[in-house]
């Protein structure tokens, strides 16, 4: 288990950075955590991290969007929150994604808990008393 701390927005892309040279062979990444406490905004500062061009926003009504950087690596941002059974999650291919080897960055994934991956990256952010959001951070 390792823990990183977000002090506040000013040093997000910093502890991305970290992150990213810390996990630099993870590919399938499942953040969890309360609503509001910053997942989408984390995710983002990884794209930033990776060099993505595309804007990147919450998938909430999509629940998966694309992004591509100019060496052409994807990166695939889901957003589960709307499903109301994991078989949603069958018929738009879900394993398609989770398995092409390409980055993977889903929110919400307890709604398709039995279909992650093994060897996945497990990201809980709290926020704690003074603000701060901590990542505790987990391989399955």
């Amino acid at each position: 288990m390792n823990t990183f701390y977000i002090d506040s927005l000013d040093k997000i892309d910093e502890v991305a950075q970290a992150f990213l040279a810390e996990y630099a062979d993870e590919r399938v990444m499942a953040f969890y955590g309360e609503m509001g406490v910053g997942k989408t905004t984390f995710i983002k500062a990884l794209c930033k991290a990776l060099n993505i061009e595309d804007t990147v926003n919450s998938p909430s009504f999509a629940i998966v969007n694309e992004y591509h950087n100019q060496e052409d690596d994807i990166v695939y941002h889901f957003d589960f929150y709307r499903l109301k059974e994991e078989e949603e999650a069958y018929d738009m291919g879900y394993e398609d994604y989770l398995y092409s080897g390409h980055h993977c960055m889903i929110e919400w994934p307890e709604k398709i808990a039995s279909l992650l991956p093994k060897g996945r990256l497990e990201l809980h952010i709290t926020e704690e008393m003074d603000g701060r959001r901590k990542l505790t951070i987990e391989k399955q």
